[in-house]
Formats: C-alpha cells, structure tokens, sequence
C-alpha cells in the first residue's frame, strides 16, 4: 500500500464542502478533545474556527513548550544549483525562464560552507533544481562527503529520487528530505507543471513512501500556498503525515508552510492566505499533532517571525540566500523566490534569546559504542 491508495478515499471537492460548513460546536468539541483526528483538524482549519484563534494559539503554545521546551532550532539552506529540466510556473528555476544557470564546483560548495560554518550552523538544508544528469544521485553522493565533516546535520531538498537512490544517501550521511507536494490538487498540479518529471503527480505523492522504505531518519512534507484552496490542501497534507507516522512510525516528520514569493516568471496566487490564515493553521497543526516540528523560513516578514515564534514554530531559518553561490561565490546570481525577513544570523539569534528562547544549532552527537 502507498498514499495514493489512501489518498483516492478522499475527493477534494467532497473535503472543502465539509471545511466550509463547518459548525461552531464542531469546533468547540475538537478543541474540547486532548487527542485529536483528522475530523478535529478540519474543523480546526475552517473559517468558522476564526473567532477561537486566540484559544488555539494559547493551546498551542503550552503544546509546544511542553514538547519541545524553549528551544528553537535554526538551520540555513545552501543552494547548489538553479539548473532544472521542468517547467513550474511559479518558480524562478523554471525551464523556460532565461537566466543564468550555475552548479557550484567542490571548491566553491567548501566555500559556501566555511561561511555558514562560521555563522555557527550545525543543520544544513542542500536545495538544488530538478536536472538529473548535472545535479543526479553522484552530484549529491560528492556534496555530502565533501559537507559531512563540516556540519552534524545534513538534509537535502532536490528532485524526487527511486528508494535505492535514497539509501546511497543515506549511507553518505543524509540525515532528512524535504519534498513538497506543492498542491494535491491533480489538476491544479498538473497546470503548474506542464513538462518535465515534476508534472508526475503520482510519482511525487510516493516520494515519502520511498523515503520511508529506505530508513531515513526525518522527512518533511508541505504545500505552497497560493496554488489552490490552502484548507483543502493543508488537510492533505495532514492526512499524508498521519499515513506516514502509521506506516514508518520510526521516522521524524516536519512541517513547512512556504506562501507564494515573488520571482522571475511570476503566477499570481488563486487564494490569498493571510497572516491570520497561516497562524490558524500553524495552530492547527500543533494541536493535531504536539510531537511533529513545524518550520518557518525566511518567506515570510520579520514582524511575523517575530510573533509566530511563540505559537508553535520549533525551526527556522536565517540570512537565507535562494541562489547558488549567494552568500560568498555569486552573490548577485538569480534567487529562486525573494526572501522577506532580511536580519542576520546574529540579529535572529539575539531576537530569539530576547525572547526567551534557547538557540539551538546542534542537537545530537553520533554515539559510538566500543
């Protein structure tokens, strides 16, 4: 069995009906339970549940706190490469989009890295574009290696790949992959990716199940907001976690809530999701689920960082750079999205311990046993 079996259960047409006509006891009783579902989540997520904002981020604090204590974890994303085979209308690595594109060679990836190093990063996401033959499986294998011995946690956020694939990762040092849905909405889907092996939708929905089979240690999930109904969409993607914490129930998961940017070749969004809407869904998610890690990136505003810290966020990023070579090589190369919170490492370190927070940059050593 894969998601897709479990996905075809649901038509998202029948699923946003039921968001809308949410009742307000039926929010008053998800919010009444200790351990809630699916059912509590997607009255959680309506627009009904707007006027009990304020009880959910309270909920979702204490959830969070308990679980994850006043610690937030940073990492930082080091782009690789802007070369890609698909086309993605909302994307500035998009095939059709003429830019310059540019693969970081080992000497300047160690570059890259010595930079984020001495930043003090210890988590370390690898973000290339969709191009098999210059960034495959071998590219991958090399950054690793070459990485490994300068960072104690390394994720990657690149092209789908086959379970076998993964497990050579793996054995190199990955530690987590992210790997967005973006929509799973199949027609919307298939209208933002036309060409190229992204426009697979069946193929990127297995994505995490292939992962899950190959033993990784964390894999993160999420949808870009603005491509479609961002309810319909976030229930998706809470019904993919449930499946995959059931089936590979030893592995971590996260949560990523990325809104449409800026870029070159621009869509505008279908749905606007306002800073309100992505509160009550970070709420949501917490208080579905108090275990899963729900990150943040530099996306999104520096005055909203600095409130949804407190309501469930445990990971975020800094002095994001969405161009290969950004932060020492080619610092004027094309950016995939605009980021939006522009602060330093040392400035959003500082707003965390204001905060009360402890800076987390490394969370575990490898043990070993003689």
């Amino acid at each position: 069995m894969s998601f897709l079996e479990e996905f075809e259960k649901y038509d998202w047409d029948t699923i946003t009906e039921k968001i809308y006509a949410v009742s307000e006891i039926e929010v008053r009783n998800a919010l009444r339970n200790k351990k809630r579902n699916l059912e509590d989540f997607l009255a959680l997520i309506s627009p009904v549940a707007k006027p009990f904002l304020e009880e959910m981020a309270q909920e979702s604090r204490f959830l969070t706190r308990k679980r994850f204590g006043n610690t937030m974890q940073m990492y930082a994303p080091m782009y690789l490469s802007n070369e890609c085979q698909n086309i993605c209308t909302y994307c500035g690595f998009s095939m059709t989009n003429k830019i310059p594109r540019r693969t970081l060679t080992d000497e300047e990836i160690i570059k890259e890295a010595m930079f984020l190093k001495a930043k003090g990063y210890e988590h370390i996401l690898l973000v290339t574009g969709e191009a098999n033959k210059t960034v495959g499986v071998p590219y991958l294998q090399n950054a690793i290696r070459l990485l490994k011995p300068l960072f104690s946690n390394i994720s990657i956020e690149v092209q789908p790949l086959k379970q076998q694939e993964y497990e050579l990762l793996i054995q190199e040092g990955l530690y987590a992959v992210l790997v967005y849905q973006e929509t799973y909405h199949e027609a919307t889907y298939k209208t933002h990716h036309p060409k190229g092996r992204k426009s697979n939708f069946r193929f990127r929905a297995e994505t995490p199940d292939r992962l899950g089979k190959a033993g990784i240690h964390k894999i993160g999930i999420g949808a870009l907001f603005g491509l479609e109904d961002w309810r319909t969409d976030s229930f998706y993607t809470a019904l993919h976690l449930r499946y995959l914490q059931q089936k590979y129930w030893k592995t971590k998961y996260s949560i990523s809530f990325p809104r449409l940017r800026p870029h070159e070749g621009e869509v505008q969004p279908k749905i606007e999701m306002t800073d309100s809407d992505l509160v009550q869904l970070i709420c949501a998610f917490r208080l579905l689920d108090e275990d899963v890690e729900l990150s943040l990136s530099t996306r999104e505003s520096e005055v909203f960082r600095n409130n949804v810290i407190h309501l469930g966020v445990t990971s975020i990023s800094a002095e994001s750079k969405t161009n290969p070579g950004g932060y020492t090589v080619e610092p004027q190369s094309l950016e995939q999205f605009e980021i939006s919170d522009e602060r330093s490492t040392e400035e959003i370190a500082m707003m965390l311990q204001k905060n009360g927070f402890d800076v987390v940059w490394k969370d575990w050593d490898k043990i070993f046993i003689f």
